[in-house]
């Protein structure tokens, strides 16, 4: 059998994890692959429209990876991947601008680009924050600078008024001094790629949820991660003893209810094109080792 493919994404839970042998604990038999620096975050510069949804659809490398619910829901109800129901994870997210921007608060972002990624979480927590405040025809996105890395450089070198960025990249513009619009946290769910034994999807859990305790109890010991997630030409201007502790994973159900909520919300905006988001069933997306 071929060994469980671990790629972490965007959070500490799997350095942890790696580094304290918490999956060789578990007995897993298993492969670690780092992406994003050996790529210098290079597959993030994908231009205008591809985002999270697009590279699920291109298909992904490792057994367990995630994205934010709402794309996760689309396309697990596409058929494209399977939505792991037995936990879920959420991510500190914002909307900053330059410290010199005249956008003082939420409402004075209307018709300012935000630059997010295309049917990425950014997409999405930018709209469902904004529209306590903007209607939505005042909610102006930009989606050409790409995804995570690729927004946040534009942004910190001044082509972008104002963009949304989660976990690290969120603590890495607080410490650069921009400032937050808006607060737009999200959830995140994982997905399970190929067919993986599921007795190692329970040991790849199980290894996580120790390494979640040890964040929670110390997570200054261990931010320092952070400079493993991001490409190198970015780690001279980093100081991770000043950030937070970035996505925390939840060991509670992702429930029908939230699926179906959440579901409903992205067709109400109309964030898909008509008959692109499948038939929506819980039943037919999810997989729970839980329930069965």
């Amino acid at each position: 059998m071929a060994k469980f493919v671990i790629e972490p994404h965007f959070r500490l839970q799997e350095w942890v994890a790696e580094e304290k042998g918490y999956f060789r604990d578990e007995g897993l038999d298993y492969e670690f692959r780092e992406f994003i620096r050996a790529t210098g975050g290079a597959h993030h510069l994908k231009g205008d429209k591809v985002g999270a949804f697009q590279s699920i659809e291109k298909g992904r490398a490792s057994n367990v990876t995630c994205a934010c619910h709402w794309t996760v829901n689309v396309a697990a109800s596409r058929g494209h991947t399977k939505l792991y129901a037995d936990a879920y994870s959420v991510a500190p997210s914002a909307i900053f601008v330059p410290a010199h921007s005249k956008v003082k608060s939420p409402a004075d972002l209307a018709g300012v680009p935000i630059s997010v990624g295309y049917q990425s979480g950014s997409h999405y927590a930018t709209i469902q924050a904004l529209e306590q405040y903007l209607p939505i025809d005042k909610i102006k996105l930009s989606f050409a600078e790409g995804m995570l890395f690729g927004r946040m450089e534009a942004f910190l070198d001044g082509n972008s008024p104002a963009c949304t960025l989660f976990s690290g990249p969120y603590y890495f513009a607080e410490q650069l001094g921009f400032r937050k619009i808006i607060d737009n946290t999200f959830m995140i769910s994982t997905m399970i790629n190929g067919d993986p034994d599921p007795e190692d999807i329970a040991k790849f859990f199980r290894a996580l949820r120790r390494a979640q305790r040890d964040i929670d109890v110390r997570p200054e010991l261990y931010t320092h991660y952070y400079r493993a997630e991001f490409p190198e030409r970015f780690h001279a201007r980093m100081d991770t003893r000043a950030w937070g502790p970035g996505e925390r994973i939840v060991f509670e159900p992702y429930t029908k209810q939230v699926y179906e909520q959440s579901f409903a919300w992205i067709a109400s905006r109309r964030l898909f094109e008509a008959g692109g988001m499948g038939a929506g069933r819980y039943e037919d997306a999810v997989m729970s080792l839980v329930r069965g």
